[in-house]
């Protein structure tokens, strides 16, 4: 619990025994974004103002430092079951004086409106409700690739043949990343533990990726996509936006590096990797499961953290699920082991053929999907974002047939996040949900005017690496402007 949920709680208390009425507190806009880190984080729901600080035990961890200092309504709204605001009575401190939100205009609410109506709407036509059936089946798939991999090695002494299977399993690997994200999305199972039981075993014991480190991850990055933090101290960005010194998808970001450098300059690396990005990109996503690996590991382990709010997540309130993690992850590496090892018949540098075919093919398979979906789209610093409907739309990109790749590939291939804006603006939607409300979010932006973009696997690539190329150059612009010399 927050230090003002406790004074909350002690204030009431003393109030009751003193026979007087609690009355509460009312706080302007501008109040309320002062209080912006971990320590000190208040939230607002439906006007009401919440004191969150130090609250790590959260159900959903970290992630609601993200909302610090803003609004969290529609955000909860997407993340929770309904009667779940019950839980947040204990932090309530006052309300918010409706009239200081000055930057929300009638036209402003008006939309606000549309699309929670919409929401309920969704939800009377049932496209929250899962199909047990579809996701058996996608299950059932998905070990039938792992089988077949699997026996291509046992049963063959073709090399070309092992090959093959090393593709396989990293394209498993991939179909497995999208089954864990829709169980810890608590896409098909209410009972949220059983959607973590199912995760752990897509995520842990078949991917090798720790269900802890991906949810503190993800979680941030859909309650906040394409944020820069607002400040060092804070926690309000988005974690996938940070890929510094290996990419910078802003100037301010390519910048960030400066200040921890004692003569608040750009390193030589830095430099060098910001200049040849749009070249660099690929390869890097190659290498993308290989760094996931050894985050997943550390968290299991307790080695490490990825961030700062992922640090302190683990602190405070350690891992879920320590013995399913640990037990996961380690019968994961012992089974890749011996399938890359061809059960003890391959050689040395046949082995490590394999496992890297298979490990950087995932991490391309991987990156390349939800790569499309939010690089290279718009991008805010966290003090300045947009409303929650918006700040979903224009920072991700839906991916559609094109280019002689038919729709069914793409709808296979990318799992669900061919859908990504419809997607974000609804995470616990079933993914087999997700083409009959597409159409009524389509519909909603256009009578709004919000910009709602769709683009295929080439040229969504070629957004990408455009966006790359405009950073570096903006990047080599101002670093001549600093050195005339140059």
């Amino acid at each position: 619990m927050g230090k003002g949920g406790e004074a909350q709680l002690l204030n009431k208390s003393s109030n009751l025994n003193s026979g007087k009425k609690s009355s509460s507190e009312k706080y302007t806009w501008t109040e309320v974004k002062k209080h912006i880190t971990p320590e000190d984080a208040w939230v607002v729901h439906n006007n009401k103002v919440y004191d969150v600080s130090n609250w790590h035990e959260h159900p959903g961890g970290g992630v609601i430092f993200t909302h610090a200092g803003d609004d969290m309504t529609d955000i909860f709204a997407a993340f929770h079951a309904p009667g779940s605001h019950s839980l947040m009575k204990k932090f309530y401190i006052g309300d918010l004086i409706a009239e200081s939100m000055t930057h929300k205009d009638a036209k402003q609410i008006a939309f606000e409106k549309g699309y929670r109506d919409l929401r309920s709407k969704l939800i009377m036509m049932g496209m929250f409700k899962s199909s047990k059936m579809y996701y058996l089946y996608k299950c059932l798939f998905n070990m039938g690739m792992w089988a077949t991999a699997v026996a291509m090695v046992a049963l063959s002494d073709s090399f070309t043949v092992h090959m093959a299977s090393a593709l396989l399993l990293g394209l498993f690997w991939q179909q497995c990343g999208w089954l864990a994200h829709d169980f810890l999305h608590h896409q098909v199972f209410t009972h949220r533990k059983y959607g973590d039981i199912v995760g752990i075993f897509w995520g842990d014991l078949m991917q090798g990726f720790s269900m802890q480190w991906w949810k503190n991850k993800h979680n941030g990055h859909h309650a906040v996509p394409n944020l820069h933090n607002s400040s060092a101290e804070s926690q309000d960005g988005d974690p996938d936006m940070d890929t510094m010194p290996l990419l910078a998808w802003s100037l301010n970001q390519a910048h960030s590096f400066r200040e921890l450098r004692a003569d608040g300059k750009d390193s030589a690396f830095v430099k060098f990797m910001i200049k040849w990005q749009a070249f660099t990109y690929f390869p890097i996503l190659l290498l993308a499961r290989i760094s996931w690996l050894n985050e997943s590991f550390k968290t299991a382990f307790g080695l490490g953290a990825s961030t700062e709010n992922a640090k302190l997540e683990m602190e405070r309130r350690g891992l879920q699920y320590p013995i399913l993690e640990k037990v996961g992850i380690i019968l994961h590496h012992s089974w890749v082991f011996a399938l890359s090892s061809g059960f003890g018949k391959f050689s040395v540098p046949m082995t490590l053929a394999y496992f890297f075919t298979a490990t950087c093919s995932s991490g391309l398979f991987l990156a390349l999907v939800f790569g499309l979906g939010h690089n290279g789209m718009a991008n805010y610093d966290a003090e300045t974002r947009p409303d929650f409907w918006k700040l979903q739309v224009t920072t991700t990109r839906n991916i559609i047939g094109g280019h002689g790749v038919p729709q069914w590939f793409v709808d296979w291939l990318c799992g669900g996040l061919q859908y990504q804006v419809d997607h974000h603006l609804f995470p616990m939607m079933p993914r087999h949900n997700l083409p009959k409300t597409h159409v009524l979010i389509e519909s909603f932006c256009k009578e709004w005017g919000v910009t709602y973009h769709e683009a295929d696997l080439y040229d969504g690539t070629v957004e990408v690496l455009r966006h790359l190329s405009k950073v570096s150059d903006e990047f080599l612009v101002e670093m001549i402007k600093d050195f005339p010399a140059m």
